[in-house]
This record gives structure tokens, C-alpha cells and sequence, in this order.
């Protein structure tokens, strides 16, 4: 994408970013009161997150499952009725709206995972890295958790060399379509995408471990 396109992107994300925010409040203050009312404190879930060239930010989402009593307890177990139908919806990123008004993520983009993931990610999976996250991607409208690692990066992929304003808008309009029908949301009989470990079968060596830079680095 060149500069002014990504200029074109950061200024629509904002203003779409900012019109959902405030439209999204009063249910996002009654998901606030359910999930106080079911779990209690905290309301929100914030996790650090490898963004645009490795720099870390701290993801905001609604939390959606019970803090772990004993380090043997799954997710499974964790996740309560309230933290599914949130997932399931894709209520519980509401908030990461305001990682997107902050410059920390895009609207559209892939989706920022954990940060021990990067030493299993082969040099073309790093190339994720090169552009913002975003709250939605081509991955998730391609099967979101459903579908293996190796198809979800090779659709992150496909999204950085070939993104666009009118692959952007596809990508938004077919998401608000597949969360409507809360189809691959997690693999079968799992709370959580299963943990990516790397792929067995890529050709060559694994990279060296990136680092993931702090905001004040």
C-alpha cells in the first residue's frame, strides 16, 4: 500500500472507529454491568500484543472467562455463558476499538495473536507483522478459528500483499455477515483456537526469535 493509501486507511478507520464507539455504548455499558454482575472485577481483559513491526501495545477486550483457581483449571472450564455468547458475537472486541483510535491497530488486518507465537512464525509468516493488526482480517472471514494455522497466515498474507480500500470494505461487510451467522468461531469441542506451535512442513529453518519492542524502546 503506498503512503497515501495507508494515510486513506488510518483516516477511515478513525472515523469508522469513532462512529462505532459511540454508537456501540450503550451496549457496550450493558455487557460492562453483565459481565461485573457474573464474574465481578475486572470488566476488561488487557493483554500485550505484538503490533505493526513488533511493537507492543496492550490489547483491550471484554473479558469472558473466570480467572483460573488452579493453573490445571481449562479453558473450557473458564469460559462462562456470558464470555461465549460474547465471542460468539464478537461483542467482547468492541473495545479494541479504542487500540484502533489510538493507532495501535486497524479496523481490517491480522488479527494481533500472542506474543510467544513469534519464534514459531517461518520469515514469510513474520511479513504479518508489516502492517497494523487489525480487529478483523481475511482470515477470520475465511473461517476465523476454524480453519488450520497454515491456511489463517497464508490468508494474512494474502491480505498484506494485496490490501486495498475495497478489499477493506469486503472484508468489513462479510464480517458483519459472518457474525451474524457465528459461524468458526473455535475449533470443534474448544473454548479457544488451539495454539500455533509452528508447521511441521515449511521448508526451511525457523527464524531467529523477534523481539517484541515496547512503546518507549
Amino acid at each position: 500500500m503506498t503512503r497515501s493509501g495507508d494515510r486513506a486507511k488510518r483516516a477511515f478507520d478513525v472515523v469508522v472507529g469513532s462512529a462505532v464507539l459511540v454508537l456501540s455504548m450503550p451496549i457496550q455499558a450493558a455487557v460492562a454491568i453483565a459481565i461485573r454482575r457474573s464474574m465481578g472485577a475486572p470488566v476488561l481483559f488487557r493483554q500485550l500484543r505484538p503490533g505493526k513491526d513488533g511493537v507492543a501495545f496492550e490489547l483491550i477486550k471484554f473479558r469472558t472467562m473466570r480467572h483460573p483457581d488452579a493453573s490445571h483449571v481449562t479453558d473450557e472450564e473458564r469460559l462462562t455463558p456470558l464470555g461465549s455468547f460474547l465471542r460468539s458475537t464478537s461483542l467482547d472486541e468492541l473495545p479494541s476499538l479504542l487500540n484502533v483510535l489510538r493507532g495501535e491497530m486497524s479496523l481490517v488486518g491480522p488479527r494481533p495473536l500472542l506474543v510467544e507465537y513469534l519464534p514459531h512464525y517461518s520469515p514469510d509468516q513474520l511479513r504479518r507483522h508489516s502492517v497494523r493488526p487489525g480487529i478483523t482480517g481475511l482470515a477470520q472471514i475465511s473461517g476465523r478459528n476454524s480453519i488450520p494455522w497454515e491456511a489463517k497466515f497464508a490468508k494474512d498474507l494474502e491480505y498484506v500483499d494485496g490490501q486495498s480500500f475495497w478489499m477493506d470494505l469486503k472484508i468489513l461487510i462479510a464480517t458483519i455477515m459472518f457474525v451474524l451467522r457465528r459461524k468458526g468461531i473455535t475449533g470443534d469441542g474448544e473454548a479457544t483456537a488451539r495454539r500455533f506451535v509452528g508447521c511441521d512442513d515449511l521448508p526451511g529453518d525457523r527464524p531467529p526469535r523477534q523481539d517484541v519492542h515496547l512503546p518507549n524502546d
